[in-house]
């Protein structure tokens, strides 16, 4: 059950994940039996783009790819009487321990074709493209599928519920890159060039795919678009907390007896989602650590504070750490952080794209020392030059990943360094 956690109003169903609850959601008779593509129509006959535009300011609604910026202020920032112009949802999914957009995407695929046909609208676009990660081939073949079938039902291609309105949906396929989960990194992709962060400004919104206006957001984001006009700015206000309103989908992954994707209020707290919707830790150990944004984010100790903490991208941030795309990722009393570090360093060094200085060299030095360090060949100083090596990459990136990966080692050692000496000193 879904409620706001100041006033706690009951909600019949999820938001996003309708599809667990309404039985073949995946099919367009369905979906449309629920009301689909109303919202779309309406819109498209009767609500300006500036109007859809403000309403989904109103509703306070935040990307949920991981940056949590306002979905509608980032709309309004398309730079005024340039086109054409673009949407691109971002299915890059690629951060470890996130798993919820693949759901989407599968089984609730048409709420999802409904808010990009939204959010085009609401950006004066005809053209919008659906970026996906190079594993969901699968995935991607099924989409445009639905997209024909759309089609062929007359809800999208041109001239669309009787007005001079076109709109055209495709599907790309990345080539497994993570970087290209970034926007500009991901429109670099898009037009077919190395995918490689942008110097900005300028920013996607004034010169984005093929430097015209571009609006980026995630799947999920665009999923939640559908309900919003549906059923009105105070209906959505009534869930989640006030600066972060509405529902999230948390993939909860690790020690936990039942790993998931749950759809929860924006506000709920780990403890909540672990022991009572996760089912508590796998052989009844005790918790030791909770990654909430995957690898991307610092890691954060499992007191009574943090487990006791809403789950929304204020409270996460004031306990030192990001909600990001909410990957949840539990670690039990067995794991030494120092190890689950040298990991989370393997992989930022081996995404990295090379294109800034600070992060190519600065990943690969931290994964040597880390290395070092578990194979028993690291001294005690190494820690600390490990700790400098990655407060020297923050802040000095184009984009996001030197922080991510720097962020992740340096709050490691701080908030667990017994377990990085035990390396140094022991050798094991």
């Amino acid at each position: 059950m879904l409620r706001n956690s100041e006033a706690e109003p009951e909600v019949t169903e999820p938001i996003v994940l309708r599809h667990r609850v309404l039985p073949e959601f995946d099919r367009l008779t369905v979906y449309r039996q629920h009301g689909g593509y109303q919202a779309f129509e309406r819109a498209v006959r009767s609500r300006s783009p500036e109007a859809v535009i403000q309403l989904v300011k109103d509703s306070g609604l935040r990307g949920r790819g991981g940056a949590g910026f306002p979905t509608g202020v980032k709309w309004s920032f398309l730079t005024p009487g340039v086109f054409p112009r673009y949407v691109v949802a971002n299915a890059d999914e690629s951060e470890p321990g996130t798993f919820k957009d693949r759901e989407i995407i599968e089984r609730n695929p048409f709420q999802f074709l409904e808010g990009v046909a939204i959010c085009a609208h609401a950006a004066q676009a005809n053209v919008a493209y659906v970026y996906c990660r190079g594993e969901f081939w699968d995935l991607t073949s099924e989409l445009d599928r639905k997209i024909a079938e759309l089609e062929g039902a007359g809800l999208l291609g041109d001239g669309l519920f009787g007005t001079d309105y076109s709109l055209r949906i495709y599907t790309h396929l990345g080539a497994g890159a993570y970087i290209c989960g970034e926007e500009t990194a991901l429109l670099e992709s898009l037009e077919g060039k190395l995918g490689q962060p942008r110097l900005r400004p300028p920013f996607p919104a004034a010169e984005g795919l093929y430097g015209k206006p571009t609006v980026v957001n995630n799947v999920e984001t665009l999923a939640n678009l559908p309900l919003i006009l549906e059923r009105g700015v105070d209906w959505y206000r009534s869930v989640g907390t006030k600066q972060s309103p509405g529902t999230k989908v948390f993939s909860l992954s690790g020690h936990v007896k039942r790993p998931a994707n749950v759809e929860l209020p924006l506000g709920t707290t780990f403890r909540e989602l672990i022991f009572e919707h996760g089912g508590g830790i796998l052989g009844d150990k005790k918790i030791k650590a909770i990654l909430p944004a995957g690898a991307s984010a610092p890691i954060l100790p499992a007191a009574d504070d943090v487990l006791d903490s809403g789950m929304d991208y204020e409270s996460v941030a004031a306990l030192g750490s990001a909600l990001g795309s909410a990957s949840i990722i539990v670690l039990d009393e067995t794991v030494n952080i120092a190890w689950a570090e040298a990991k989370i360093t393997d992989f930022f060094e081996h995404e990295s794209c090379g294109k800034c200085t600070p992060c190519r060299e600065g990943t690969y030095w931290m994964k040597h020392i880390l290395g070092r360090l578990m194979t028993g060949a690291a001294r005690a100083e190494d820690i600390e030059l490990l700790h400098s090596v990655g407060t020297g990459i923050r802040g000095k990136c184009l984009c996001a990943l030197g922080d991510f990966a720097a962020l992740a080692v340096t709050s490691g050692i701080e908030r667990f360094g017994t377990d990085f000496k035990v390396h140094a000193v022991n050798g094991q």
